[in-house]
């Protein structure tokens, strides 16, 4: 009896196991004491959760959950208040470790792991930068508004247009030389995604067999269907 006893409880411990899917999130939040977290993607339009762990007084720990192919997960925070706070990120199939810290949950978010991370984070560099200089020119023209100063604001105007088709050109590019990872149709479809057909176009060509078959590539095929009829 004892014997059979043992062993149920190894069945139930493998069988935890394999529920636990192919993606494990190691995360580690400096200063976390309690509050709950939260593994979550979006899945036909509503979040779903994944795995879900209540904190107390442990600023470690890890969260599981399945990725068919690579994309956008959620590692959310419900702190005591109430409130709640998301770092998106790339989830892969494997190992990702999240660092950060409960004052600045989202914006000290370090994460490793991930290919196509990596690629996000690279590309988000130059995106910061051109977003940036949109605010500066958005201020600029508020002043030449208030000035009633007409040439500066069509100046601005055209400098704004500019930018906006040098954010364009650069994501293109960017999804083009990177046409063999997740990264390329997921920036077509959220960054770029009321650009010019032909350029999305460009992208969707470019996808290797694999990535057109992913989850991002086979919605970027139908988005540019819908949008053609």
């Amino acid at each position: 009896m004892k014997n059979l006893s043992i062993l149920l409880l190894l069945l139930i411990v493998i069988s935890c196991g394999k529920d636990q899917g192919n993606l494990t999130v190691n995360a580690h939040v400096k200063g976390l004491k309690k509050g709950t977290v939260y593994l979550q993607k979006i899945d036909d339009s509503l979040l779903v959760t994944l795995d879900s762990l209540r904190i107390n007084g442990n600023e470690t720990f890890e969260l599981h959950g399945e990725v068919d192919t690579p994309e956008i997960f959620y590692l959310v925070l419900n702190k005591h208040d109430k409130s709640y706070e998301r770092i998106p990120f790339f989830a892969e199939a494997g190992r990702i470790n999240i660092n950060t810290t409960l004052k600045n949950f989202v914006t000290d978010a370090k994460i490793s792991g991930s290919k196509n991370q990596a690629l996000l984070d690279e590309y988000n560099v130059m995106n910061v930068k051109m977003s940036n200089a949109r605010l500066d020119l958005i201020q600029a023209k508020f002043e030449a508004i208030q000035a009633k100063d007409s040439i500066k604001i069509d100046s601005i105007i055209k400098l704004d247009e500019g930018l906006i088709k040098r954010k364009y050109l650069f994501t293109v590019n960017y999804a083009i030389n990177h046409k063999d990872s997740e990264i390329a149709p997921y920036l077509a479809l959220s960054e770029i995604y009321d650009a010019n057909v032909k350029w999305l176009d460009t992208i969707n060509s470019s996808l290797t067999p694999e990535i057109k078959s992913s989850k991002y590539g086979t919605q970027l095929q139908r988005y540019l269907e819908d949008i053609k009829k």
